[in-house]
């Protein structure tokens, strides 16, 4: 066994690969960054992306070590041309990204945060599910209308950003008050995060999938739109008619009852 003391260290073991400290150095940055990048797209539609992409280049690393000529020649193109595709496709993820490396505030706003690495010392809190259900009552009874985003998962920063920035605690009057008709503040969506609003008049990409029915408006499209691109839920109270309803999953439940909300919501934010 050998070691050369240098600034690329190698470290030389029989029967094994040089392993140089640069090498050590690579392994770890790439995983910071793809810890970062998890991050980033977790509980999002572009997760399921990132995945089927990498196992795309899993696979043409293998068939390439096999020299597997015609296979290696097709994966080799269609990873050329991804490249491009990738900008395309999570060009709001990586927008978020950039702007992460570009702030010089990050250190003094999130002391808990060293360079990218996030450490939470917190765990996952509750949802104040009772408080959210007995607020849509309300407002189903008054025909407030009212759309609210529960993220999970996904922190929705993106969407965050479009709207104004709450952060207070979780409350009936708080919900009743942002939505009522005449406050500056109820055209869009809200978005709860935690025991946390987070923040109101969101602007959320709009569904155009031919299931929805079509006496549902923006609102409900909304509600839908979120849930297919995340792994939110959102409750639409209708304006029209009163009606309380709910999406998950790109799925949306027309017309239930508050108890029907409220076992939803329990049975998917339970700790």
């Amino acid at each position: 066994m050998s070691i050369i003391l240098s600034p690329f260290l190698v470290l030389s073991l029989p029967g094994l690969f040089n392993i140089r400290i640069v090498d050590v150095i690579d392994v770890f940055l790439f995983a910071i960054l793809l810890y970062e990048v998890y991050n980033l797209i977790k509980g999002t539609a572009a997760i399921k992306i990132f995945i089927g992409i990498i196992a795309v280049y899993l696979v043409w690393k293998v068939v390439k070590a096999f020299q597997m000529e015609l296979l290696t020649e097709i994966l080799g193109q269609f990873i050329s041309v991804g490249f491009i595709a990738l900008i395309v496709v999570f060009q709001p993820e990586i927008r978020q990204f950039l702007l992460l490396l570009g702030n010089t505030r990050i250190i003094r706003t999130h002391p808990r945060r060293f360079l990218f690495w996030k450490f939470r010392i917190t765990g996952p809190t509750g949802l104040h599910s009772d408080k959210i259900v007995k607020a849509c009552q309300k407002m189903a009874d008054t025909r407030t209308g009212a759309l609210i985003i529960i993220a999970r998962k996904s922190e929705l920063n993106i969407y965050v950003e479009t709207g104004q920035i709450i952060d207070a605690k979780i409350s009936e009057s708080l919900i009743e008050t942002i939505f009522f008709k005449n406050s500056p503040l109820h055209d869009g969506a809200m978005i709860i995060l935690g025991e946390n609003i987070r923040a109101a008049r969101c602007i959320l990409p709009i569904s155009s999938s031919p299931g929805i029915p079509s006496i549902c408006g923006l609102r409900h499209r909304a509600a839908v739109g979120i849930t297919e691109r995340s792994d939110a839920a959102a409750i639409i109270v209708s304006e029209e008619n009163g009606k309380i309803s709910y999406s998950s999953e790109g799925k949306l439940i027309l017309d239930v009852t508050p108890s029907e909300l409220s076992n939803f919501l329990e049975k998917s934010f339970s700790i």
